[in-house]
């Protein structure tokens, strides 16, 4: 699996009901993988999560900020329709035609609350304070998650 070139860190005293974090990396693909990774870590210890569980999300969109969005909502939605955590997470994006494809590959595993050590429970991603830009020669993002 991808190696992930990036950081995130939590952003204190946001609002009440919410997590917040903040993203680095090099690349858009990289920022992506960072910000998975930080909603996952959020909803579960990644480390008592197995991967008998693969799923591949395929996305795009023009706007390469709403693509993380809905890239990052799409994660939360797989948690609550199918019981789901994730462990692991490979992002790919590209660009065509005025457009930015996301394909990202997870593996993971069903909810079991025996084994695994649960975090928050991540209700949805917020367009408050969200925003991923282009800062120097890399990438930042900031989200906020409805707890």
């Amino acid at each position: 699996f991808y190696i992930m070139a990036g950081s995130y860190k939590i952003l204190e005293d946001v609002a009440i009901a919410d997590f917040a974090f903040e993203a680095k990396a090099d690349t858009l693909s990289d920022i992506f993988q960072v910000c998975a990774s930080a909603l996952m870590d959020t909803l579960v210890n990644v480390e008592t999560v197995g991967n008998s569980y693969y799923h591949t999300i395929e996305l795009e969109n023009k706007d390469i900020e709403k693509l993380l969005y809905d890239f990052l909502e799409e994660i939360v939605y797989l948690k609550d329709k199918d019981a789901v955590v994730f462990s692991e997470c490979d992002v790919e994006i590209n660009e065509a035609k005025g457009k930015h494809f996301l394909i990202a590959f997870l593996k993971g595993e069903k909810i079991n609350q025996k084994k695994q050590k649960l975090g928050m429970d991540v209700k949805a991603v917020t367009m408050h304070m969200f925003s991923l830009k282009k800062e120097g020669n890399g990438y930042k993002a900031t989200v906020v998650l409805d707890i």
